[in-house]
């Protein structure tokens, strides 16, 4: 008697340095899965750790995977100034449901150097009472720059929040010409 096979899913991982400091990149077969903040050691290693739970996967360093390598050049691209549109494959198995629609609108929706209020990112997905939720799926974003979430702000004008923190949000909005370039 033969037990059925589980398909095992392997995640290949790299940190990259970046000008926002360095950046866990985790992309699956299908796709970048996960990119995590502040990717010193032990943040790494706690990420890779949550990302193999969740995804039932082995974990192995790879850079030259294929959607990883792809990424590493996107990103040093964006970082440069030479990328407006990422075109990567993404994996989406680290969000559902609302968030993924949240999400999802925000990677298609909001392009480069240009920014939207959580209250018309609920309006878009249909959801005109939900600006807080919005606010909750941007914080749940596992792919935090690919997926814009940087893009978000108050509708009065507020710069909002940002899980890689304030400063690195305005970074982000000043390499894309929303926000002057910080004088020190």
């Amino acid at each position: 008697m033969t037990s059925p096979q589980t398909e095992s899913v392997t995640v290949a991982w790299t940190v990259l340095d970046s000008p926002i400091g360095p950046l866990l990149l985790a992309a699956s077969e299908q796709g970048l899965v996960e990119v995590v903040f502040h990717a010193d050691e032990p943040t790494a290693a706690a990420a890779l750790d949550r990302l193999a739970r969740r995804l039932g996967a082995t974990v192995r360093e790879d850079p030259a995977a294929p959607h990883l390598a792809e990424a590493i050049r996107q990103l040093r691209a964006y970082f440069s100034g030479g990328l407006r549109d990422f075109t990567l494959d993404l994996d989406w198995s680290l969000t559902t449901g609302f968030n993924r629609r949240v999400q999802r609108e925000l990677a298609t929706g909001v392009p480069y150097g240009t920014v939207v209020g959580y209250q018309d990112l609920a309006n878009r997905v249909g959801e005109p009472g939900a600006a807080r939720a919005v606010g909750m799926a941007m914080g749940a974003n596992p792919l935090p720059i690919v997926v814009p979430c940087h893009r978000v702000v108050e509708s009065g004008g507020g710069i909002g929040g940002f899980g890689g923190g304030l400063e690195m949000k305005r970074q982000l909005l000043a390499l894309e010409g929303v926000l002057p370039e910080p004088l020190f």
